[in-house]
């Protein structure tokens, strides 16, 4: 079985083999024949093939964006800010310029005044692309702290322990396990964030509820995540009533996913 290590890391290449298309892409939108020439001088008779599989860049970048962006929160949190500015306009912006156009503005097709093309947003693309390839660097660092993949690998097994004993109906069991790794997982998003609470024996709830406060999650992702601890609460304390299958199902895929996408 692959490691967590191997699998981001298969991941990261992946998103900067996409990042350079949808790069490419961008640069043929808004300069086709200037891009057109250089491709055809890079790869001659294949070029054309090249262009056909270009991605469309408004359709395909958002989601390259939202697995990006959780990337290099996870990685390299502190370029968060930078990487995240490049796709976002400006909440005080007062005029548009080339200094502070935005792919998002490039998304919605707003030009700047005096016929100034679209190309300000190649800028932001390539700052984009270059803090998620120097991701990469994370993985052969000497300081890159491995403990939370280790963790990781501990709670996916965990996760399928759970699903085992779902399976042979040893359901307050496996609601057991999948809350004890809810909580875990929790605890670890809160230490990434130096989200400090001072309550001894934390409940899922009281995590929940500082990750809310401090807006590492939003609202709906906090009412999914309460909804998880109510179901491993009927799981570990409600004896006068059982869990159903489907319940216990829900806990545990919905703990599967919160490992898999807040970091």
């Amino acid at each position: 079985m692959s490691t967590n290590l191997a699998r981001y890391e298969a991941d990261l290449a992946r998103l900067v083999e996409e990042g350079q298309s949808l790069l490419a892409a961008m640069q043929y939108e808004v300069a086709k024949a200037e891009a057109t020439k250089h491709i055809q001088e890079l790869l001659g008779d294949k070029a054309d093939n090249y262009i056909s599989k270009l991605p469309k860049f408004n359709s395909t970048y958002q989601g390259w964006y939202s697995e990006a962006r959780s990337v290099v929160r996870q990685l390299i949190p502190d370029r968060l800010a930078d990487f995240t500015k490049n796709y976002e306009t400006p909440q005080n912006r007062k005029t548009l310029g080339w200094e502070n156009y935005t792919i998002e503005d490039y998304l919605h097709g707003l030009r700047m005044p005096g016929g100034v093309s679209r190309e300000a947003a190649l800028t932001r693309m390539e700052q984009q692309l270059n803090i998620v390839a120097s991701a990469k660097q994370r993985f052969k660092s000497s300081l890159f702290d491995i403990q939370q993949l280790a963790m990781a690998d501990l709670f996916d097994s965990e996760i399928e322990s759970a699903k085992a004993l779902s399976k042979k109906k040893f359901l307050r069991a496996a609601g057991a396990v999948a809350g004890v790794v809810l909580e875990k997982h929790l605890a670890q998003i809160c230490r990434n964030h130096n989200v400090l609470i001072s309550k001894k024996n934390l409940t899922i709830a009281d995590l929940n509820d500082a990750l809310r406060t401090v807006d590492v999650i939003d609202i709906p992702r906090w009412r999914a995540t309460q909804h998880l601890a109510d179901l491993r609460n009927l799981c570990d304390h409600n004896k006068s009533k059982e869990p159903t299958v489907e319940q216990v199902e829900e806990l545990v895929e919905g703990v599967a996913k919160v490992l898999k996408t807040l970091f």
